[in-house]
């Protein structure tokens, strides 16, 4: 899948990573239709939170459709 990545202060790349996987009996994986970046994500872009690690994935405000079938 296609995600836009951390690698450092005011460097976010669009790139591929791993599908996401089940690993509990109540996850969910939703097909992605639209996303966002929101003020919290941009304090991640700035170096704001030092937590932030190459490779972490921005984008938490999204919409997109489930269903019992996996996409």
């Amino acid at each position: 899948m296609r995600a836009l990545s951390y690698h450092a202060t005011r460097d976010v790349r669009i790139e591929s990573v791993p599908d996401p996987v089940i690993q509990e009996a109540d996850n969910v994986i939703l097909r992605v239709t639209a996303n966002a970046i929101c003020g919290s994500d941009l304090h991640l872009y700035h170096g704001k939170i030092p937590a932030t690690e190459q490779g972490d994935i921005f984008g938490h405000e999204f919409m997109g459709v489930g269903g019992r079938n996996r996409f």
